[in-house]
Parts: C-alpha cells; structure tokens; sequence
C-alpha cells in the first residue's frame, strides 16, 4: 500500500499477485458511503482471507457456487471462479473475492506470461503436479520431458489455452 504523494488520502492498494492496483480515498469519486461494489481476483482464497484477517479485515467465511446458490466451503473442484468470500472496507463498501487459477479462453491474450511472486508460482507448480500425476495414470508410462511438459501447461493454464493431455 502506499499514500499518495500529495497527501490526498488516496491509497493504493495491490492484491498480492495481482498487475491491477486498486485505489481507495475520499477524493476520488462522489458516490454514497458504502455503495461500492467490487471484485478482487486472488489465485489463492484461503491465503488471500488469512492474510485479511492478520491484517484486522473482517472477512466472511469462503464459499463457493452451486447450481442451487452459494455453499459454504470451497469449491470441492477447486474450479477457478467458483470459490468466493467477501469483507467491507472501512467506508462500508462491498468488495468480493474470487479465486482464479486459470483464466477462461479468450480472457487473457496469448502474450508473454509471468508470475508476479513465488506463492503465485508455487501454486502453479502444485496445479501442474497434479495434473500431470493424472496425465501419467492416463498413459501408464513415466516421460523425461517434465520441464517442456511443466512449462507449457503453466503458459496455457495462465493464457486460458488448452491445457497439455
């Protein structure tokens, strides 16, 4: 977070992973207290809500998407844009986590890709793990080309491709 230089009261505050700063103060817009309503996207809910709450955010419980409504607890898939919380910031305005760990075709371009921090990463290792543990009990062999197979699932995965078999 930082303060604005001309001290405004603005701050900016960037999600941890994220490229897409939000700005909060009482000079940049005219709306109502409390009428705001927000998304934040987080690749990780329940580090992103405990790091809320060691910081003093009053955040509800994680829940995810039914076809019958909102479910408490996270998404038994672990499908990206399905588990949400959400918390109010001091002027009482309504911001909602989403988890997203891979985007939805079309959503990112095929552009370069980066990971913003060694959480984000770690995660999407794990997620490749996985799925390339699936992968080799699909095919019942065990390949060398690990890294070539690692990297181009993180690249798709973040790119909204389709993912490697």
């Amino acid at each position: 977070m930082a303060a604005g230089p001309d001290s405004s009261g603005v701050v900016q505050f960037t999600p941890h992973g994220s490229a897409c700063p939000v700005q909060f103060g009482p000079t940049l817009t005219t709306a109502a207290l409390g009428s705001g309503k927000g998304y934040l996207i987080v690749s990780d809910i329940g580090a992103t809500r405990n790091a809320l709450i060691d910081s003093g955010v009053e955040v509800s419980e994680i829940f995810h998407l039914s076809p019958n409504g909102p479910v408490a607890g996270l998404d038994p898939e672990r499908r990206s844009y399905f588990s949400r919380a959400t918390f109010n910031d001091p002027d009482g305005n309504t911001w909602l986590l989403q988890e997203i760990t891979s985007r939805l075709p079309g959503r990112v371009g095929p552009g370069p890709t980066a990971f913003t921090s060694v959480t984000d990463l770690a995660n999407a290792l794990r997620r490749a793990a996985v799925a390339r543990g699936e992968h080799e009990k699909r095919t019942g062999e065990v390949d060398q080309e690990r890294p070539e197979w690692y990297a181009q699932y993180l690249v798709n995965e973040q790119t909204g491709a389709e993912l490697p078999p």
